[in-house]
């Protein structure tokens, strides 16, 4: 890892802000672990992360906004579901939803698509996702900077370790998404199945 010090202190806060704009809580889990051995700034990581999560969804927001109706139209009828069910779930719990799906796994992009095609003001959105930004990179920068913490406090500063440590962060990332896509291919081969029942 000491080898590697010179890119992450380089790279490594650009490569956190690319992939939260995206999404990604494995990655700030694994930058804010490595703000635990020394490697990164923990205020730093928190507050790159929070920004690339908040420009990622004012980015989704407007292009639902601009183009939504039109991408709706021309897109497969599994985008449309999730579309309408996002905005029944911004019906109902309005603030609350905004502050919240960004833990709801595989959700988070199409959430802001759909809220730009809603009928949401922009101002009260983007006040909204700023401070959701602000609490999910809190969260998830607390959770990986104390595990570090935790881990070192058991094991030492035994540097041998620390690959070992982010691959098993990794592979929980890894197996929370194929779960999630197996979930979500389940349900489509169920709702292509019923569909296809006489009535």
């Amino acid at each position: 890892m000491d080898a590697m010090e010179p890119y992450l202190l380089e790279y490594g806060y650009w490569i956190l802000f690319v992939v939260t704009f995206l999404e990604g809580e494995t990655i700030l889990l694994i930058a804010a672990y490595l703000a635990s051995q020394g490697y990164l700034n923990i205020w730093l990581t928190a507050g790159v992360a929070a920004s690339g999560t908040f420009m990622g969804d004012q980015v989704y927001f407007w292009i639902g906004r601009r183009y939504g109706k039109e991408w709706l139209r021309d897109r497969k009828k599994k985008w449309r579901k999730r579309v309408s069910q996002v905005l029944k779930m911004v019906r109902k719990w309005d603030a609350w939803f905004i502050l919240s799906y960004r833990f709801l796994y595989g959700i988070r992009n199409v959430s802001s698509f759909a809220m730009g095609v809603s009928k949401i003001q922009f101002w009260r959105f983007l006040i909204l996702n700023l401070l959701a930004s602000l609490i999910w990179a809190a969260i998830f920068a607390s959770a990986g900077f104390y595990f570090g913490k935790t881990v070192e406090s058991y094991l030492g500063q035994a540097k041998e370790y620390q690959v070992y440590v982010i691959g098993g962060i990794v592979a929980l990332g890894t197996l929370v998404w194929a779960v999630h896509k197996f979930r979500e291919k389940k349900e489509q081969t169920k709702s292509i199945r019923d569909e296809s029942q006489p009535q």
